[in-house]
C-alpha cells in the first residue's frame, strides 16, 4: 500500500497545480491511510494545454470563437510523462482541427469504464469543468464505443467525440485530391456505420400518409426503418467509393509501373506527422510542397525526381504522416497510398528529434508499416530531423540506438549532404561487369553507360572506345553486340 501511495503521490506531483499540491501535502512524519488523497488524485488537470485567446476584445473574441473543447484521458499504463505527452498530442490535434483547447484532465484507472469511459463520478466532475470553462465539446483520448459516447454525452450535456473522429475530421479538412477525399469519406463512413443513432419514433417510421395510420396497401409487414435505410445508404456509398478508389489505384499503379519499367529507383519518405517530411523533400528537391507546423499537413503523396552526386536518377515520394493509434479505418482507406512505401527501394524514416518521445514515434510508425505489404523488408535510414531544436543528449541516444541513422535539420540544412550521401550508398547500384568495344558512331550507348553505369576503365582505340564498366542487369542487352571476346 505504501508503494502504491508513493506512485500516486508522484502522479499528483506531475499533474496537479503547485497550489493544489500544497493543500494536499501530508505531514512529513506520516504517509499512510491516504484514501481520500488517492481519490482526489484520480483526476488531475494537465497544465499548459489552454489555447484560449486572451489578448482580444470580447467582440473580436466572439467573431473568432471556434469550438471550445476540454480534453479527457484515461491513463492505464506507462508513465505519467507518457500520459501527458499523449494528451498534449491530442491538444495539438484539436488545434489542427480548428478548436480552442480550454483544459485537459487525466484519470488513473486500470481500464476505461465500460459505461462512461471516465467512470460515473469522474464524468460528473468533468461536467462541472465543462460548465465552468464554457466548453461545447469534450474530446476523449481513445476510441469510444458507441454506448460510451452516448452515456458520456448524457452526463456532460455537450458533444463528445473521440480521438478517431478528431483525426478523421482533420483528414477531411486537409484532403485535396479526388482520391484523398474519397479515401477520407470511406474512412468516415466506416467509422459512422456502427454509430448510427436514432431518437424515438422518428427512427421507427416505416410509411407515410394514410399508410402510416395503418390503412391500405403497404401497411403490413416490417418495412424498413429510418435507421435501416440510413445504414443501407451508407453501405451503398461505401461500395461505390471502394470501386472509385480501385480505379484510381489502377491509374497510380500504371504510373508507378512506368517508373519501374524505366528502372528508376524510388525513395519513400515516411514518419510521424509533423516530423518534417515535406521540409526534407523541399530541401532535397526544391519541390515547393506545403509545409506547416501542424499535424497532417500532407495527405496526398508527392513524387519528385532527384539525382545522386554521380548522376544516378531516383524518385522521392512524400507520404501521409502517421500518428500513435492511427485509426484502422484510415490505414485501410489509405492502403493504396501506403503501397507507395511498400514498392520503394529505400525508406527514409523521419523522426522529430525535438519531440518528448521520439522512440515512441519510431514504434508507432513501424507498427503501421508492418501492415503494409513489402514495407517490412525495406532498407531504412532513420533521419532524425530538427537537430537545431533538439537536446544533444537525445540525438546521441537515438544515433547510438539506431546505427543506420543521420541527424539533420531541414530548416538550416545541417546534415543534408550526409543524408544525400547515405541515399546514394543505399540505392541499387550497377553490379554486372562488362567489357565492351563501342564504335564511335554509337556515342549514344557510351553516353548511356556514363549516365546509368559505373565506368571502371576506358580506352580509345582505332575501332572505337573500349570500356570496362558495371551496369544494371536489365541493361546488359543493350551492349551484347559490342562485347569483347572472352567477356
Amino acid at each position: 500500500m505504501t508503494r502504491r501511495n508513493t506512485v500516486l503521490s508522484g502522479k499528483a506531483a506531475a499533474l496537479a497545480d503547485p497550489d493544489v499540491l500544497d493543500a494536499l501535502e501530508p505531514a512529513a512524519d506520516y504517509d499512510g491511510d491516504q484514501f481520500d488523497r488517492e481519490e482526489r488524485a484520480a483526476l488531475r488537470r494537465v497544465s499548459g494545454l489552454s489555447t484560449e485567446l486572451t489578448d482580444v476584445t470580447e467582440v473580436e473574441y466572439r467573431q473568432l470563437r471556434l469550438e471550445r473543447v476540454v480534453l479527457a484521458a484515461v491513463w492505464t499504463d506507462g508513465t505519467v510523462t507518457d500520459a501527458e505527452n499523449s494528451l498534449r498530442e491530442l491538444a495539438a490535434l484539436a488545434e489542427t482541427a480548428g478548436s480552442t483547447v480550454l483544459d485537459g484532465v487525466i484519470q488513473r484507472r486500470q481500464s476505461p469504464d465500460p459505461a462512461t469511459y471516465l467512470g460515473k463520478g469522474k464524468a460528473q466532475e468533468l461536467r462541472d469543468i465543462v460548465t465552468a470553462e464554457g466548453a461545447d465539446t469534450v474530446i476523449c483520448d481513445g476510441e469510444l464505443a458507441p454506448g460510451q459516447r452516448r452515456a458520456l454525452e448524457d452526463v456532460v450535456k455537450v458533444k463528445v467525440i473521440d480521438r478517431t473522429a478528431l483525426i478523421l475530421d482533420i483528414f477531411a479538412q486537409h484532403a485535396k485530391s479526388r482520391e484523398g477525399k474519397a479515401q477520407v469519406e470511406l474512412a468516415q463512413l466506416q467509422y459512422l456505420l456502427p454509430r448510427l443513432r436514432g431518437w424515438g419514433e422518428s427512427m421507427s417510421r416505416q410509411a407515410g400518409g394514410r399508410v402510416a395510420g395503418g390503412e391500405g396497401i403497404g401497411s403490413r409487414g416490417p418495412g424498413e426503418t429510418k435507421i435501416e435505410l440510413d445504414r443501407r445508404r451508407i453501405n451503398t456509398r461505401m461500395a461505390k467509393l471502394r470501386r472509385e478508389i480501385s480505379l484510381m489505384k489502377t491509374g497510380r499503379d500504371t504510373k508507378r509501373h512506368s517508373r519501374k519499367a524505366g528502372h528508376v529507383p524510388s525513395v519513400a519518405i515516411a514518419g510521424y506527422t509533423n516530423a518534417g517530411k515535406s521540409s526534407i523533400l523541399n530541401r532535397i528537391t526544391g519541390a515547393g510542397v506545403l509545409v506547416e507546423n501542424q499535424l497532417f499537413a500532407t495527405l496526398d503523396p508527392t513524387v519528385r525526381r532527384a539525382e545522386t552526386a554521380d548522376g544516378r536518377e531516383y524518385t522521392l515520394v512524400d507520404t501521409v504522416g502517421f500518428v500513435r493509434a492511427l485509426p484502422h479505418q484510415l490505414v485501410e482507406a489509405f492502403r493504396s497510398t501506403l503501397e507507395e512505401v511498400g514498392d520503394c527501394d529505400l525508406l527514409l524514416h523521419v523522426v522529430d528529434g525535438s519531440h518528448p518521445d521520439p522512440e515512441g514515434q519510431i514504434s508507432a510508425v513501424r507498427e503501421v508499416l508492418a501492415q503494409v505489404e513489402g514495407a517490412g523488408d525495406l532498407k531504412e535510414i532513420i533521419v532524425v530531423n530538427k537537430a537545431d531544436a533538439s537536446d544533444p543528449e537525445v540525438l546521441d541516444r537515438l544515433t547510438r540506438a539506431h546505427k543506420h541513422s543521420v541527424v539533420v535539420s531541414a530548416r538550416t540544412g545541417q546534415g543534408i549532404d550526409e543524408l544525400l550521401s547515405r541515399i546514394a550508398d543505399d540505392l541499387p547500384k550497377p553490379d554486372v561487369e562488362i567489357d565492351v568495344l563501342i564504335p564511335y558512331e554509337r556515342g549514344d550507348l557510351l553516353n548511356r553507360l556514363h549516365e546509368n553505369g559505373e565506368i571502371l576503365a576506358s580506352e580509345h582505340t582505332a575501332e572505337g572506345t573500349r570500356v570496362h564498366a558495371k551496369v544494371h542487369a536489365h541493361r546488359i542487352g543493350d551492349y551484347t553486340a559490342y562485347r569483347v571476346a572472352g567477356d
